[in-house]
């Protein structure tokens, strides 16, 4: 075994050197983070997996259902070397996001016998449904990251405080990514969600951040459970999961369906454009409103996100009434400028005559309601 060679004194350490420090840094932090966030499936699980059609038994891994029309990916070196080199002008915006805050006694004046949806930004939502509180894919991080010192920052700050968030019935997650699945908000709700509604394996990441088993239901695509008024069922989506280097498609995706008060609302989550689309709205269809992943697209990862106008035909497919964009506007997650999804899709919209809605974070929008629709990008840097 070799001795290891002393460190440099900060007088004579190289730049080279200290790369390799924030290298090695990174590595060590990474191996951590893997270590903690690994886990095993018990037995009844790993029979839940492995009757469910989208496990694979061989790989141990969940995939995508058939698609003739996949479009193909970049390698990953070309997709990395991308992130790190590509010109980002325009991703991050200049000018102040618009928030509108929201306080504890205006969720409380809304209707409970309606249903409302209140953007928090990105994906992430509070909805009051029939007077009780729920929570989608629920990021009040400044970074969406494995760190909390490098990573896509958060253009905003959310239109409430995570301390005032008023005791939630419900939480529903589409995948484990970092900008949809984020520990600290996991971690301050504990004791004040009654359930969690997730995909396949994703259990196994509430539980390892302190979540009560009992509290937490796992469905497999087309699978269906009640709680609080509401009927929740998880549908497919196309794209991908993993929070660590060696565990990619351990955990499911879904995209969701939630039923309340007679009124349908529908949620992408993260997807590319696919045939399952069309069947989601023949079997439950119509949408009141349909959440439309609208952002982070790019030629290189073209089957895991949808360009504008495949969001247009995916809202089309689900048989939505509104359109309502999310994944957009807080995070810098691709090389687009942070305006273009917001342009695009709006006179996509514009000429195909579709009630769109893109609402300011904090604004509330209530399903069925008639609503005056702001481009509030428009001025903005």
């Amino acid at each position: 075994m070799s001795t290891p060679s002393p460190s440099p004194s900060p007088a004579t350490a190289s730049p080279r050197s200290g790369f390799k420090r924030l290298r090695s840094g990174w590595l060590v932090a990474t191996a951590c983070s893997i270590a903690a966030c690994a886990s095993t499936p018990d037995e009844e699980s790993q029979r839940r997996y492995q009757a469910s059609q989208q496990y694979s038994a061989q790989d141990q891994r969940f995939r995508n259902g058939p698609n003739p029309d996949i479009k193909p990916h970049a390698g990953g070196l070309q997709i990395w070397s991308r992130f790190l080199f590509g010109d980002k002008t325009g991703t991050v915006p200049q000018d102040p996001i618009p928030v509108q805050p929201v306080s504890q006694a205006q969720l409380q004046a809304l209707a409970d016998d309606a249903n409302h949806i209140i953007r928090l930004g990105h994906s992430s939502h509070l909805l009051k449904l029939q007077g009780r509180y729920w929570l989608i894919d629920p990021v009040f991080g400044e970074r969406v990251s494995p760190f909390s010192f490098i990573g896509p920052k958060r253009f905003h700050p959310t239109p409430l405080p995570l301390q005032e968030l008023p005791p939630i019935a419900g939480l529903v997650l589409s995948h484990d990514h970092y900008d949809h699945l984020d520990e600290p908000t996991i971690k301050f709700l504990l004791g004040k969600v009654e359930r969690y509604f997730v995909p396949l394996a994703v259990g196994a990441r509430l539980r390892a951040m302190g979540v009560e088993a009992e509290r937490i239901t796992e469905l497999d695509w087309w699978q269906a459970d009640a709680h609080a008024g509401v009927t929740l069922t998880a549908t497919p989506s196309q794209h991908f999961s993993g929070r660590t280097l060696n565990d990619r498609n351990s955990t499911l995706w879904a995209s969701w369906v939630l039923q309340a008060g007679g009124q349908r609302i529908f949620y992408t989550g993260d997807s590319g454009y696919f045939p399952g689309f069309k069947t989601i709205g023949e079997q439950l269809g119509p949408m009141d409103v349909a959440l439309m992943e609208n952002g982070a697209y790019d030629a290189y990862w073209p089957s895991v996100h949808m360009t504008p106008e495949e969001t247009v035909q995916a809202f089309a497919d689900v048989r939505g009434q509104v359109l309502y964009s999310v994944h957009n506007s807080t995070f810098a997650l691709a090389m687009h400028s942070w305006r273009d999804p917001l342009d695009r899709l709006e006179a996509l919209s514009e000429q195909r005559g579709i009630a769109l809605a893109t609402p300011e974070i904090g604004e509330v929008l209530t399903v069925g309601q008639p609503r005056s629709n702001a481009l509030w990008w428009k001025n903005l840097r």
